[in-house]
């Protein structure tokens, strides 16, 4: 197995694992949404996710310190992350989780647009057409659709934008640098920064048991945010977001189990939609002859760390 089919390899088995934690954040999202303001939520678990960036930094295989070499790149993905974050829960409270992860479907299609413009990263008309494929695929998860416009989709398309921009910066950031854990310490320091200013408008005391879900959050975002960085170093944005359309199939399954959410005959069509235009995604990834032949054009934002 060459250097760029093992990366693939690696890089598609993190994705995997991060949509499994992701989706159990989600889920943790949605149940805790209904009784807090975004802010309370965010800027505790913000704060775990900080002790434990500078808890694993000791850890003697790290110990690489939390200093950045792209100090703007990493304003900009902390700033996306934290609007993606406060948009993705009021998305999550205002709407099912059926009708949110329609917008997230949308994140494939928005990361070959940005993959484009801002890494300059080519992406091939046959790829193009697994993410269409991808997004068909999602609307087959939700065949009732979206009836109405209101509040709640717009916070879940402003989720996917942010999301994505995030995401794309993680990679652009990955070229300069291998510390991945400085880029899951800034964003989350931003978020305790940000909720932290609201914080005393919105709190509300917390029983024990609502505290362990805010813990139990921040250590599955902790552990998510930790391997998708890695991952979208060793992969090309546009092919690491249709693998994280797995997500689906867990949050089916979360939905199902914990919020009664049952799927629908067309969900089963629509993920072997999602997995299939995934796999070809990957697959299309390996056989190009070289990653740098994805990067060839210039960035419009290269200028950012001179």
């Amino acid at each position: 197995m060459n250097a760029t089919m093992q990366n693939t390899a690696i890089g598609a088995g993190l994705v995997i694992i991060y949509t499994a934690l992701i989706s159990s954040a989600d889920a943790i999202t949605k149940l805790i949404a209904g009784g807090y303001a975004a802010p309370q939520l965010f800027c505790l678990s913000g704060l775990i996710v900080v002790g434990l960036s500078a808890l694993a930094d000791r850890h003697p295989s790290q110990r690489r310190g939390l200093r950045t070499t792209c100090p703007r790149a990493m304003a900009l993905r902390s700033g996306a992350t934290v609007l993606a974050a406060v948009s993705f829960f009021y998305a999550f409270k205002l709407l099912p989780f059926a009708e949110v992860f329609l917008f997230i479907g949308l994140m494939p299609l928005l990361s070959g647009l940005m993959s484009g413009m801002v890494l300059g990263e080519h992406v091939r008309p046959s790829a193009w057409v697994a993410l269409v494929a991808g997004f068909v695929g999602v609307t087959f998860l939700f065949p009732a659709g979206v009836h109405s416009i209101s509040w709640g989709h717009g916070f879940a398309f402003a989720a996917a934008v942010f999301g994505t921009f995030s995401m794309v910066m993680a990679r652009f950031i990955g070229r300069y640098e291998t510390n991945a854990l400085a880029q899951v310490f800034y964003p989350n320091l931003a978020i305790f920064v940000c909720m932290g200013a609201v914080l005393p408008f919105v709190w509300k005391p917390m029983p024990i048991s609502d505290l362990a879900w805010v813990a139990t959050y921040a250590g599955l975002l902790f552990g998510a945010r930790w391997v998708v960085v890695v991952a979208l170093r060793l992969l090309a944005a546009y092919a690491v977001t249709p693998l994280m359309n797995l997500q689906f199939v867990w949050m089916v399954f979360l939905g199902a189990v914990f919020f009664g959410e049952l799927p629908a005959a067309g969900t089963y069509v629509g993920v072997s939609f999602v997995i299939g235009s995934g796999l070809f995604l990957v697959w299309d990834f390996t056989h190009t002859s070289d990653v740098a032949t994805r990067t060839v054009k210039p960035s419009i934002i290269k200028e950012l760390n001179s």
